[in-house]
């Protein structure tokens, strides 16, 4: 009788299959034909789409090629400013997109009745939005006030977050920096207008670069000194001895290429504060008598920070090698250890051995 039963039961649901899968297929014709007559009744609209967003972005990349092209011509002769430049052509572009979207938008009536609910209730809407784009608002008026206020311009080099770099880039999100070892640091802008900078190129680039160096209490100072002096010296990059013509109109550094077209080159004037117009010495101080060495600290006058590093690491070595001629030692550090054998052997047994 159960097997009666369970065949019925198979009988009925083979039966039913049909009449699902011939359901599914009428409900699928269904979609599609409302589909096909949506599309059929929002052609003009679909087709009104497409055409404003791709003129929208013809439009955005036309008017981004000519800016760079006007700034090519006109920078020989106006010495445009790259940075703010550039931050008037991200805006300007953005300005772009941002018109092709609310054209579309209004070309909706769905969008457009939803943007007029929106704007009624503009003040519930504005807190929400506000929240939802904290940050990229916080960016974009941080970039603004960098392409203004210009702590750094694009193409100075920059001390930023323990990083040493160039910036490369200066847009409304965010700056590029391009690093010593050829890495892009890429910073939103609302952090690095929090940051502390070094800016090694925003007005004077020339550089006093330090180097340490220790001899020991038996070396004749003087004669260190005097060596590396002259191994600074022989470095093509250190700066050689010039005093600066200091002017309160125009202080500044007047490079060999000022003149172009007999016209004042303002990109190759660097402000010069009055402290530092004698460059190019050569200074050996002694910083420290330390518990092992007397340490030596040479202050080198170099063009620019790009150089001081390499350079100073070669002054470095060359001082190392004549040290070595000369008989100057750089000492290792000292310990002095004593061994203590029984309290019952006495003091006598007490012998101090000098380590390095």
């Amino acid at each position: 009788m159960e097997t009666l039963d369970t065949l019925n039961n198979n009988t009925q649901d083979a039966l039913e299959t049909p009449t699902s899968f011939a359901e599914n297929i009428y409900n699928l014709d269904g979609l599609l034909e409302h589909i096909f007559t949506w599309f059929s009744d929002n052609f003009g609209t679909m087709l009104f789409i497409i055409l404003i967003g791709m003129g929208t972005i013809l439009v955005a990349r036309t008017v981004n090629n000519i800016l760079i092209n006007y700034h090519k011509k006109a920078s020989n002769r106006l010495h445009v400013d790259i940075t703010t430049f550039r931050m008037f052509r991200h805006i300007a572009v953005a300005a772009i997109y941002f018109i092709g979207l609310v054209v579309v938008i209004f070309s909706i009536p769905e969008l457009r009745s939803l943007s007029i609910a929106m704007l009624s209730g503009a003040g519930l809407a504005g807190i929400v939005i506000g929240f939802a784009a904290q940050n990229t608002l916080s960016n974009i008026i941080a970039g603004i006030a960098l392409a203004l206020f210009q702590p750094f311009r694009v193409g100075d080099r920059l001390t930023i977050m323990n990083e040493y770099g160039k910036v490369t880039d200066l847009n409304l999100r965010h700056t590029v920096i391009l690093t010593a070892d050829n890495r892009r640091l890429i910073i939103p802008n609302s952090v690095i207008s929090n940051e502390a900078i070094v800016n090694w190129t925003i007005e004077d680039p020339a550089v006093i670069w330090p180097i340490d160096v220790g001899i020991s209490y038996d070396s004749d100072i003087s004669l260190a000194k005097k060596i590396m002096i002259e191994e600074a010296r022989k470095n093509p990059k250190v700066m050689s001895p010039q005093t600066l013509e200091y002017s309160v109109v125009k202080p500044g550094i007047l490079k060999s290429e000022i003149f172009v077209n007999e016209l004042i080159n303002p990109s190759v004037l660097y402000a010069v504060d009055p402290d530092f117009r004698e460059r190019g010495q050569v200074k050996v101080y002694v910083t420290e008598l330390g518990d092992f060495a007397i340490n030596l600290r040479m202050q080198v006058w170099f063009k620019d920070r790009s150089d001081a590093y390499g350079a100073g690491c070669e002054i470095r070595e060359a001082i190392k090698q004549r040290f070595d001629d000369e008989g100057i030692e750089i000492p290792y550090p000292y310990r002095t250890i004593i061994f203590k054998k029984d309290s019952d052997e006495g003091k006598d047994s007490e012998k101090p051995c000098q380590c390095r």
